[in-house]
C-alpha cells in the first residue's frame, strides 16, 4: 500500500486511513461502475488519469453511448478513435489537437461555452455526471488529496458526481488553495506511481523567421504592461515571448486560467510577487498548469499559489477586481472591424472559446486594465493574411468587435477602443503584413469609404 511507504499518516488510528484502505481497487475493478448511457467527467490537461481512461476503453464492448465530458487532454484520447462511436461520445468544452479530427468528422461533439461557465453547467445540475474520474495527490495527514495541477476544471464537477474514482499518484504535487478532496468523498481509489503527462512549450517546428516574429510581438505586448499590473498569460509562443520582456518590470501579479514553465523565472527573480494586487495580494491565482515537471515541482506546497475552480478564476466580475488587469490572448484571424475568430477555420472547428472572452471582459472593466489580442500578421508561409477584410464563411466570432481594445502584430499596436469602423480599418491595415495591405485598403475604400 503506497500510503504506508511515504509515511503520510501521523497515526495508524486515523479514521480516514481505514476508509482509504477499504476503497483500494485496481483500475479494471474501478471502472466496472461505468454503465451504458452514463455521463463521465474526466480531469483534463496534464492531469488526465490515463490508467483509468485506458481501463474504461478496454471495456468498450460492454458499453454503449457513454458520454465523456472535458476540455482538452494532453496525451491520448482513445475513445475518440474511429470505431468507438457506438461505445463513447466525447463532448468537448475545448477541442484538443487529439480530438479535432473526431469532432470535425462527427464522431465527437463540441459545446461552445465560456470557460467560467463550464463548471457552472455541473454546479447548476444542467449536466449531472454519473462518474468523475480524477487524478490526485497522496492524502495528507488529515485525509485530504489535492487535485494538483488541474483544479479549475474538475473540482466542482467531481463534487456533483454520483461516483468518484480517483487515480492517486505519489508524483502529483500538492497544489494549494480551494483544491482538495477528502478521502471520504472518493468511492474507489487506484494507486499509481507514474510520471505526469508533460506539455513542453518549445515549438520544434518554429523557423528562425517565426521566432523573430513572436519575439517582436512579445516586445510590443510588454510595452503595454506597467509595473504593478496583474497578468493573464495563456500558453504558446506569444505568451512565452512576452515573458522574455518582463524581467525589468516590478511587482507584477498573476490572475490567470492557466500558466506554464515560463512564469517560474519571473517568480524566482521577484518580478512576479503579487504585492500590488488589489485582489488576493501576494498570491498567484490560477485554475490549472500545462507544462513540464519543472512547473509541477515548483507548485508543490508552494504558498504563493492558490488554485480555484474555473467558475471563480474566470468570472469576469472577479477578474475585474484586479486593478491594471492585463489579458493577453490570441486569434486565428481578425477582420478589419475588430471581430475575432479564435475557435475555427471557417466552419472547421479548431479549439474553443476558452477563457478569452472571460478575461477580455474582466480586463476591460478593471481599473487601468488592458485586454490585448496578439497574433502574427500572416500564416507561416505568408500565403494568408491573419488580418482580413471579412472572416471566412462559417467562422465563429469568439470576441466581438465591441469587446476588442488592443490588437498587436509584429508590425505594431492598434488601439481600437472607442474608434469608428473606418478608424479601426485604418489602424488594423497599418499592422497587417505589407503583402496584404493594398488589397485590404481597396476593400476598406469600397466598403467603408476610408
Amino acid at each position: 500500500m503506497m500510503i504506508d511507504e511515504v509515511g503520510i499518516q501521523k497515526s495508524s488510528k486515523a479514521p480516514w486511513l481505514k476508509r482509504y484502505s477499504s476503497r483500494l481497487v485496481t483500475a479494471d475493478e474501478a471502472v466496472k461502475v461505468i454503465k451504458s448511457n452514463d455521463k463521465i467527467i474526466i480531469q483534463p490537461g496534464c492531469a488526465a488519469p490515463l490508467k483509468l481512461i485506458n481501463a474504461m476503453v478496454e471495456r468498450k464492448e460492454e458499453l454503449t453511448n457513454v458520454e465523456i465530458y472535458h476540455i482538452l487532454i494532453v496525451g491520448d484520447v482513445p475513445y475518440t478513435k474511429p470505431g468507438m462511436e457506438k461505445h463513447f461520445r466525447h463532448k468537448a468544452f475545448f477541442i484538443g489537437a487529439n480530438a479535432r479530427q473526431a469532432v470535425n468528422e462527427g464522431r465527437a461533439d463540441f459545446i461552445p461555452i465560456f470557460l467560467h461557465e463550464v463548471t457552472l453547467l455541473f454546479k447548476r445540475d444542467i449536466i449531472v455526471p454519473d462518474v468523475a474520474m480524477i487524478h490526485v495527490s497522496m492524502p495528507d495527514e488529515h485525509g485530504f488529496c489535492s487535485y494538483g495541477i488541474d483544479v479549475g476544471n474538475i473540482k466542482t464537477p467531481a463534487e456533483k458526481a454520483k461516483c468518484v474514482i480517483a487515480q492517486v499518484n505519489k508524483r502529483m504535487p500538492r497544489g494549494l488553495g480551494n483544491s482538495f478532496i477528502h478521502v471520504n468523498k472518493i468511492d474507489h481509489i487506484v494507486e499509481v506511481d507514474e510520471p505526469l503527462i508533460e506539455a513542453p512549450q518549445v515549438d520544434p517546428d518554429a523557423s528562425k523567421e517565426m521566432i523573430a516574429i513572436y519575439d517582436k510581438i512579445g516586445s510590443y505586448v510588454a510595452s503595454l504592461i506597467d509595473d504593478g499590473s496583474t497578468l493573464q498569460m495563456g500558453i504558446g509562443a506569444i505568451p512565452d515571448a512576452v515573458l522574455k520582456y518582463l524581467h525589468h518590470k516590478k511587482d507584477l501579479g498573476i490572475h490567470t486560467e492557466m500558466f506554464s514553465d515560463g512564469l517560474i523565472d519571473l517568480i524566482e527573480e521577484g518580478v512576479v510577487n503579487g504585492e500590488k494586487k488589489t485582489l488576493h495580494p501576494g498570491k498567484l491565482i490560477a485554475g490549472f498548469v500545462l507544462g513540464t515537471r519543472r512547473a509541477f515541482d515548483f507548485i508543490d506546497n508552494n504558498p504563493i499559489f492558490e488554485f480555484h475552480p474555473q467558475e471563480y478564476v474566470n468570472d469576469p466580475f472577479i477578474i475585474a477586481k484586479n486593478d491594471k488587469m492585463i489579458a493577453i490572448n490570441s486569434a486565428i484571424e481578425i477582420d478589419i472591424t475588430g471581430q475575432v475568430c479564435a475557435d475555427s477555420m471557417g466552419p472547421r472547428l479548431y479549439s474553443g472559446i476558452g477563457g478569452q472572452v472571460d478575461f477580455v471582459r474582466g480586463a476591460s472593466h478593471s481599473e487601468g486594465g488592458k485586454p490585448i489580442i496578439a497574433l502574427p500578421s500572416a500564416t507561416k508561409d505568408l500565403k494568408i493574411s491573419r488580418i482580413v477584410s471579412a472572416l471566412k464563411s462559417g467562422a465563429g466570432v469568439v470576441t466581438s468587435r465591441g469587446d476588442v481594445h488592443y490588437v498587436v502584430t509584429e508590425y505594431g499596436i492598434a488601439d481600437l477602443y472607442g474608434k469608428t469602423i473606418r478608424e479601426r480599418a485604418i489602424a488594423l491595415i497599418n499592422i497587417a503584413h505589407p503583402k496584404f495591405r493594398d488589397e485590404l485598403t481597396e476593400y476598406a475604400k469600397k466598403t467603408f469609404n476610408i
